[in-house]
């Protein structure tokens, strides 16, 4: 959700109807049974509902676009892909690596993550780097390729394994939104940090990745916004 900075994102109109809409991760109305019997997560659905954070698909445009989100907002992140889909068709590895630096400058990359898109570009070509496999790895195998990919960190890592794989039990405590959320919810009188986080997500196993997203949904119901909304063709 949000890495460095409390990033305001788009909001979707309240009460729109999507039938056919996928949410994030696996397994998410089970966990949410589990973690109910919880007054913390109870009062959360009580207050602000069930979490609706829709799946994101497994490839290439999906992890390029959370690269573009590192210490931006979502909204910024979305333009600048809307800007990139407009001059790759399709938006490929291939089509991706024809680009001159002026274009993408124009897109709005930045000289650094220039290079960790044209390396992840270059692994997905290549074949070093490939998402089927990765679908069908382990969590933590899946963790330590996507790391393996320079420009890729725990928490870009993370949110790919919760929002594209849909893994039910990641925890992405590096986020501020999160640390934010729980420091609200749970009445501490600071936020606490990533190592803190770590050890207190560990009682929520097996299902880390649905009390992340029901932190979230008390988050964003707190300040009156709702799941913040991609392009379109990222979601599965």
């Amino acid at each position: 959700m949000e890495q460095q900075s409390a990033r305001r994102a788009p909001s979707a109109p309240r009460g729109e109807s999507e039938p056919d809409v996928i949410y994030a991760p696996h397994g998410l109305a089970d966990g949410i049974s589990a973690l109910a019997a919880e007054p913390i997560f109870a009062a959360i659905l009580k207050n602000a509902g069930p979490p609706r954070f829709r799946r994101r698909r497994n490839g290439f445009g999906t992890l390029l676009h959370i690269i573009l989100e590192q210490q931006v907002s979502i909204d910024a992140a979305a333009k600048m892909y809307h800007r990139l889909v407009e001059l790759c068709r399709p938006l490929a590895p291939a089509t991706f690596l024809a680009l001159d630096e002026a274009t993408l400058r124009s897109c709005g990359f930045s000289r650094q993550k220039m290079g960790y898109a044209r390396d992840l570009a270059a692994a997905v070509e290549r074949g070093s780097f490939d998402f089927v496999r990765l679908a069908a790895a382990e969590d933590d195998a899946a963790l330590a390729d996507l790391l393996a990919i320079r420009g890729i960190g725990r928490w870009s890592a993370e949110i790919y394994l919760l929002f594209a794989l849909g893994r039910t039990d990641v925890w992405p405590a590096a986020d501020l939104g999160l640390q934010l959320a729980i420091a609200e919810q749970l009445g501490l009188g600071s936020r606490p940090t990533e190592v803190e986080l770590r050890l207190r997500g560990e009682v929520w196993r097996p299902w880390r990745s649905v009390a992340a997203c029901m932190f979230w949904q008390a988050y964003l119901h707190v300040r009156g916004r709702v799941a913040p909304r991609l392009p379109p063709e990222l979601y599965a």
